[in-house]
């Protein structure tokens, strides 16, 4: 479109113009048109799209779950926001409200993607309900993904469960502008089955877990409702082999550190977040909302 009007110019030259002027004139004019077509426009650095940073929060969403002065869902929800403003593009929430969630989303904009699966409670006869949230218009209590770009083959993982009680579950997506595979678990917390209050199921619903993500490209995490392997605790045995072998956690000092610092107000670490890529930044987040604190990651999601 540049070019055309100077060749026109070259087909009708003005008399008394030396015809080597002009020819000189029109190359430096075709150069110049080139190079202004050929410029590169703007991009991002290479280490803004290299990188990735992903959070996980239990909110303490639901009231009557021991959250009742832990703050409104506004002020939860604005906690939120106050991550994304930190750098994560993707969020692992628990204890959330369907409405509270769906809000967030919609305050961060239309390029946010966010998918949600409810909690649900078990009877005695087998039949399955959703787990509503406390107020009116709140929707269902559940767990969520949320980014910053779109999710795609998400997929809730089959994991035991109790066989009467709350069931809560594992939800995977893959975050395609960075090929990485994302895990958001909520494990059941001992003595969760109302039918058989001694029966475990952390240690079957890792083993899931940890069979739904890749070797290397992943980020995986949430409330585990479990210490680490190494806090001395008798249920240190649930935890696969693999899961440090393989992986790196949040705030795992060395290779072979089993700790990190406390996520719960009872003092004890039950909130991870594990990768299989290298880690630039780990951060634990007392927001004075909840009685988990947040994990924040950044990995470099541009490493093979």
């Amino acid at each position: 479109m540049f070019l055309a009007p100077l060749l026109q110019a070259g087909l009708h030259r003005r008399r008394g113009v030396p015809a080597a002027a002009f020819a000189l004139a029109l190359a430096v004019l075709l150069v110049t048109a080139t190079a202004v077509q050929t410029a590169p426009g703007p991009t991002r650095s290479l280490s803004a799209t290299r990188t990735l940073t992903v959070a996980t929060w239990n909110m303490c969403g639901v009231q009557r779950w021991g959250c009742a002065h832990t703050g409104s869902a506004a002020a939860k929800g604005q906690e939120v926001r106050r991550f994304v403003d930190a750098g994560a593009h993707v969020v692992l929430l628990q204890e959330t409200c369907a409405a509270q969630i769906e809000s967030v989303r919609k305050a961060l904009g239309r390029s946010w993607s966010l998918s949600f699966r409810p909690y649900t409670w078990r009877d005695r006869t087998g039949h399955d309900r959703t787990v509503g949230c406390d107020g009116r218009g709140q929707g269902a209590a559940g767990f969520a993904i949320l980014s910053a770009h779109p999710l795609s083959s998400v997929r809730v993982v089959s994991s035991p469960q109790p066989a009467v009680g709350l069931q809560r579950g594992i939800l995977c997506a893959t975050v395609a502008a960075h090929g990485v595979r994302v895990c958001n678990a909520h494990l059941s917390m001992s003595g969760s089955d109302r039918a058989h209050p001694g029966r475990e199921y952390r240690d079957d619903q890792l083993k899931a877990l940890m069979a739904a993500v890749p070797e290397r490209r992943t980020v995986f995490g949430g409330d585990f409702n479990l210490r680490p392997p190494g806090d001395r605790t008798p249920a240190g045995w649930a935890w696969p082999g693999g899961a440090y072998r393989n992986y790196r956690e949040c705030d795992q000092a060395t290779a072979s550190d089993r700790s990190g610092r406390p996520t719960h107000d009872s003092g004890h670490k039950i909130d991870y977040l594990f990768t299989g890529l290298p880690t630039t930044m780990c951060s634990v987040r007392d927001t004075g909302l909840s009685d988990h604190r947040a994990l924040l990651i950044r990995v470099d999601a541009g490493s093979d």
